[in-house]
């Protein structure tokens, strides 16, 4: 069994395993992503929750309402972005197919290669855990998103401020949401990193050879 699957995620090199709507989305979502962790990093500066705050250098902004200005601007670059690769997800059936579709007998089989290393990355396969990551940061997409339009406009959306428990209460949801994203990015990125061919295979759409290395 480990050997058929060994065998199915050794994809021939030369073929398309990032379609070009997924790799434009992708990059766009990067950039935003890291453009409002920046810039909320600098927001939070100057209304810190905790007894700590974040180096200026690794901030965006400047100051306090060039923050916001940053923040605001990229939200909406996030979400539209965001809902067209969601649509392009759905309609496609490339969530189906390559994130959801998780039975429990196959869940089962991926623990067991993953753990032996059999499971080769940079082939347009997603294992088990690269698919809960990309389930759970979506959701926490979606969380952070609601949340900041709670600590956006508490007045206009009270009801919403109201489902997270308040205005503080939204705040404290929202740093915990960013902290879950910016710890997806560190793994999504180190694993990027260490399998070659895998970064490249996100420019070029195609598979490479040295995209079937073991990791």
């Amino acid at each position: 069994m480990l050997q058929k699957v060994e065998n199915r995620v050794q994809a021939k090199p030369g073929r398309i395993v990032h379609p070009l709507f997924v790799r434009i989305t992708h990059w766009l979502n990067a950039f935003a992503t890291i453009a409002m962790l920046m810039s909320g990093l600098r927001i939070y500066n100057a209304a810190p929750l905790y007894d700590f705050r974040f180096p200026p250098d690794i901030t965006l902004g400047g100051w306090l309402a060039g923050a916001l200005a940053w923040h605001f601007a990229i939200m909406w670059l996030l979400v539209v972005n965001g809902l067209a690769y969601l649509a392009y997800g759905v309609l496609s059936g490339h969530f189906v197919r390559k994130i959801l579709n998780i039975g429990a007998m196959s869940a089962y089989r991926n623990i067991r290669v993953e753990m032996r290393h059999l499971l080769l990355h940079g082939s347009g396969e997603y294992n088990l855990m690269q698919r809960g990551l990309y389930v759970l940061v979506i959701c926490d997409v979606i969380l952070l998103f609601f949340s900041g339009l709670a600590l956006w406009k508490p007045v206009q959306f009270q009801e919403l401020a109201t489902l997270f428990g308040g205005y503080d209460q939204a705040r404290h949801i929202h740093f915990l949401g960013m902290l879950i994203l910016t710890a997806f990015l560190i793994v999504h990125v180190s694993a990027a990193f260490a399998v070659k061919g895998t970064i490249t295979s996100m420019f070029t759409g195609r598979l490479h050879a040295e995209g079937r290395q073991r990791t």
